[in-house]
């Protein structure tokens, strides 16, 4: 099975992780949802946030 990281150094989806786990993001099941991967930190930074209020 193919899982998919989000690569926040260079903003690009890597299939298989190629590289450090230090720069990923995932695993993911599919490209797609890798692709959104800083949206849902985004969004759940902001639901932590509002929890925190």
């Amino acid at each position: 099975m193919t899982e998919y990281w989000f690569n926040v150094r260079t903003h690009e989806v890597e299939e298989d992780r190629q590289s450090d786990w230090s720069q990923l993001i995932g695993p993911y099941a599919t490209r797609a949802e890798a692709e959104k991967a800083l949206e849902k930190v985004q969004q759940r930074n902001d639901a932590w946030d509002k929890d925190d209020d």
